[in-house]
């Protein structure tokens, strides 16, 4: 499961089926090794290179990257005026980034002096995912940000027979079968195959990214007597490897459609 969100243990909405409970404060902390190579460039220029990162897990948050201070290129970072305050990490200090002509604005924080309880967080810092063209995870170029090592998807083929339809009856979609792709903390989704599709795909601008699934596409759903649903559908065409199953399928989901897969 994800710790710090879905109902995690370090989420803030535990759920009530459970015989443990978890000792410790409404907002909770978490470091733990992540001892993989990750490098993050910015105009082709490594600005952190490092094996000795630690994900650092907080109540309602995605997961973020720490790193030694000296496996940053702190040779091209410039102080800044800004700070910021934590009540369960302390004082943040935040740093711009140069390389070449190129600013960007508080890239790195850190907490020079945290407090007791977050004692662990001095001699780190973080480069804000954004601040980075681009970030590898050992030689595999990420999508998106760090995956979770306590997220994860599941794929299955299945043969029940899957429709979509719009809330006065009018189908949308028919088909025998597809992929039901479960992800931690969401529901599961269907991914059926484009041919079985009997309404209009018209492409949207809508995209979207997934470290676990890769780069979606989005589609208007466009019914018979002319009425346009909006981003009713999407697809990724080239996904990762780990869901290469679903690629160039499409999976609905819309306020106005109903999805339904009964077994045959």
């Amino acid at each position: 499961m994800a710790l710090t969100m879905f109902g995690g243990p370090l989420s803030r909405k535990v759920p009530e089926t459970r015989t443990f409970t978890v000792e410790g404060p409404a907002h909770s902390l978490l470091l733990e090794p992540f001892t993989r190579r990750v490098r993050a460039e910015v105009d082709g220029v490594t600005v952190l290179d490092t094996t000795r990162g630690a994900l650092l897990f907080e109540t309602g948050l995605p997961p973020q990257l720490y790193v030694p201070e000296e496996d940053l290129r702190t040779d091209l970072l410039e102080p800044s005026d800004t700070t910021t305050h934590c009540p369960f990490k302390g004082d943040a200090t935040y740093r711009s980034l140069r390389v070449g002509d190129r600013v960007v604005p508080d890239a790195v924080w850190a907490y020079p002096d945290p407090i007791p309880e977050s004692s662990w967080l001095a001699g780190l810092a973080v480069l804000a995912p954004e601040a980075a063209d681009r970030w590898f995870d050992e030689d595999d170029e990420v999508i998106g940000r760090l995956p979770d090592p306590y997220h994860r998807v599941s794929l299955r083929h299945t043969s029940r027979h899957v429709t979509v339809t719009t809330a006065d009856g009018v189908s949308v979609a028919d088909a025998k079968g597809g992929i039901l792709l479960g992800e931690t903390g969401l529901v599961d989704r269907l991914y059926i195959p484009r041919e079985s599709v009997s309404a209009t795909l018209e492409p949207s601008e809508k995209r979207t990214v997934c470290p676990y699934k890769g780069y979606a596409t989005y589609y208007s759903v466009r019914l018979p007597d002319g009425r346009l649903i909006p981003d009713a559908a999407w697809s990724y065409e080239t996904p990762t490897d780990e869901s290469r199953a679903i690629e160039d399928l499409v999976c609905f989901a819309h306020d106005d459609l109903t999805v339904t897969a009964e077994p045959v």
